[in-house]
């Protein structure tokens, strides 16, 4: 019988090769073409926004929390998330979901994905060179943010800055030494956008109080610039205390120069806000009997304890200003329907809100106030010798 069948493994290579190709040819020429589809009439359609994966939430109120979680101010945004999440556990809240959203690379897109989420208040951003890119995306949306920031200027509608402000430190301190007999005044004013609000406080409070701010001397914010600025402004004289607008590490440095060999002995040294905290102040000699202002530690020791012992690792002084944002948002939250727009008018009232930091309030622009402290640095020690009220009104 004359089998017909292909006998496949008694073809020679060349036979199978040539049987492969053709087959393979066969079959591409069994497939069917698809044709291209007409290039579109019209404009291309905009892209479809990314949905939120997180699903409805109808119990809590969503709250956002923008700050950098990765680069190099990573330390500092983390160290406010956590206080943040202490505050929700140290006060049980049940109806507040708070997630936090980085703001490292673009802080428009976090903001963006905290509203696609549902979030009705955003809490951050820490820096201000952030708040317009964030404010830009919040603000049409009518979900107002509380920043960390220090800038003031930045304040406006449904932005609020929660950080602590130079000039409301400069303030409390000129009112203090006005007391004390001091009435003319001189200072050490960093170059760039700090000094300029210092410079500005010093001015209005020490004319409002009827004294007088007999010289300014401006440096850049190096060691050499801010001994050279001393060493100018040691020459000068009439004047009863000398403002330092820095940090502690070039105030002591500053200090140092302007004592050393001078007939300025009686001249009362004066710091910031920037002063809370810096362990330099009280070994620095030339620092002795230094006024500044800042916020009361008298919650900060417990909160830190707390802290280390949850995280490893202290905090930095600013994290209080994300555990006393979300004790803000639940003393709020006692009216605020979830789903509902955050009922910024209710952070407005006069008696203010008590935090980790003693008591603030918001004025109707936006801006922070605070009951601050004054304390004086003394040998191996700093002293609060006039304590922050209790409670507005005080």
């Amino acid at each position: 019988m004359n089998d017909k069948r292909l006998n496949f493994r008694a073809m020679s290579w060349i036979d199978r090769r040539n049987f492969l190709t053709a087959g393979a040819m066969a079959l591409l020429a069994g497939c069917a073409v698809v044709p291209k589809a007409p290039p579109p009439s019209g404009p291309a359609p905009e892209p479809t926004p990314t949905e939120s994966v997180i699903p409805t939430d109808t119990e809590h109120h969503r709250v956002a929390l923008l700050v950098p979680v990765t680069g190099k101010n990573a330390a500092v945004g983390q160290s406010i998330a956590n206080a943040a999440n202490m505050a929700l556990l140290d006060t049980g809240a049940k109806n507040l979901r708070v997630t936090t959203y980085d703001t490292a690379t673009d802080p428009a897109d976090a903001a963006r994905r905290a509203l696609a989420d549902g979030n009705r208040l955003v809490l951050g951003p820490l820096l201000s060179d952030n708040i317009p890119a964030v404010a830009a995306v919040t603000r049409p949306a009518k979900v107002p943010l509380i920043s960390f920031s220090n800038d003031e200027a930045a304040a406006g509608k449904d932005v609020f800055i929660m950080g602590n402000l130079p000039g409301q430190s400069i303030a409390r301190t000129v009112a203090y030494a006005r007391s004390q007999g001091v009435s003319a005044f001189a200072a050490l004013i960093p170059r760039g956008e700090y000094g300029d609000r210092a410079s500005d406080a010093l001015l209005s409070s020490v004319r409002a109080s009827g004294g007088a701010v007999i010289a300014m001397e401006p440096y850049d914010r190096t060691a050499a610039s801010i001994n050279a600025a001393a060493t100018r402004i040691k020459a000068k004289t009439g004047y009863g205390a000398l403002l330092i607008a820095d940090a502690g590490g070039l105030s002591a440095r500053a200090a140092t120069t302007f004592r050393a060999g001078s007939s300025n002995a009686n001249v009362r040294l004066l710091g910031t806000e920037l002063w809370g905290g810096e362990r330099e102040l009280a070994t620095t000699p030339a620092l002795s009997g230094a006024w500044f202002s800042t916020v009361s530690d008298q919650r900060f020791a417990q909160f830190s304890k707390s802290y280390r012992s949850r995280f490893g690792a202290p905090p930095f002084r600013i994290a209080t200003l994300g555990y006393d944002a979300v004790l803000l948002t639940l003393r709020v939250s006692r009216d605020w329907k979830v789903g509902k727009s955050f009922p910024t008018a209710d952070m407005m009232e006069s008696g203010g809100f008590l935090g980790l930091d003693g008591p603030f309030r918001f004025t109707r622009g936006g801006v922070v106030e605070r009951a601050l402290e004054v304390r004086e640095v003394q040998a191996g020690s700093v002293k609060v010798v006039s304590p922050a009220p209790a409670k507005f009104g005080d």
